[in-house]
């Protein structure tokens, strides 16, 4: 990816911790960079293929003047969150937000923050098997896609599967989608159970019957396991009735841990 930088600028803002500085005001200089593909906008020299960055230098001037923030770590999350939304092309952004009249009482040039924000993609397993299932499943995924911070690209068919388990229940109506989301991992778990929530989701019998199951099963190449998450989801590759429909959509995304892809696994699975 290609990158389009604006360095050094200055915005005059009501920003911290102290009341003085909420009344009084104080500069502010901002860095911003921009991870984008530039090749289409370079070859045709258009600008409709780029980034306006003048545009991008007067959002930046609104969120710091129309807002006061205690922290220059909030208004750096509220600027990189408005340029992600706000810009298709733009797939991650460095906000780097200097704080040169910092009130410390000592000599020291600037005080800074700078953070990294991007789209992620993550693939989510969506299962059913009480009430309006397919309703239920069209439902969290109208609600994902309704969300500001989530983007849903692609969803499969949903299939009918087998229950797993010993619990005697009705079968499952099972999907997966593909999401591009700013969420970290933690917040689309939690993003993803107030939404099983609304679906009066009830956590009581293990492996047991259920309105709406969402699970994160891939989230970029991200490996972790600790007590409340586990990515890659610890039974995908057990599981056909996960496999089958994200092969649909992602056949050739691969488990960061083992190097397989999706068609390989359920290749494997089924034989």
């Amino acid at each position: 990816m290609d990158k389009i930088s604006i360095r050094g600028l200055e915005v005059f803002a009501n920003h911290g911790v102290f009341k003085e500085e909420n009344v009084l005001g104080q500069k502010f200089i901002v860095n911003a960079e921009l991870v984008c593909d530039t090749r289409s906008a370079g070859q045709e020299d258009n600008l409709e293929k780029s980034v306006n960055y003048a545009e991008v230098c007067n959002l930046i001037t609104k969120v710091m003047r129309n807002n006061t923030f205690k922290l220059i770590e909030a208004a750096a999350e509220n600027i990189a969150e408005k340029i992600l939304l706000e810009y298709d092309l733009i797939r991650e952004v460095t906000i780097t937000l200097k704080k040169p009249w910092a009130p410390i009482m000592m000599s020291v040039d600037t005080v800074e923050v700078s953070i990294t924000r991007k789209w992620h993609r993550a693939y989510i397993a969506l299962g059913s098997n009480m009430g309006d299932s397919k309703g239920h499943l069209d439902g969290a995924v109208k609600e994902l896609d309704a969300d500001k911070c989530c983007r849903v690209k692609k969803v499969s068919e949903f299939i009918v599967t087998e229950p797993v388990g010993d619990v005697e229940q009705d079968d499952f109506l099972n999907g997966c989608l593909e999401l591009e989301t700013l969420y970290t991992p933690y917040e689309l778990l939690d993003f993803l159970h107030k939404i099983e929530q609304a679906h009066n989701r009830e956590r009581i019998v293990h492996w047991g019957p259920r309105t709406l199951d969402l699970d994160i099963i891939l989230y970029d190449d991200v490996v972790m396991y600790d007590e409340d998450l586990i990515i890659p989801h610890i039974e995908m590759e057990n599981r056909e009735f996960v496999l089958k429909p994200l092969c649909e959509i992602a056949p050739y995304i691969k488990n960061p841990v083992n190097g397989k892809s999706i068609k390989q696994l359920l290749s494997e699975i089924q034989k």
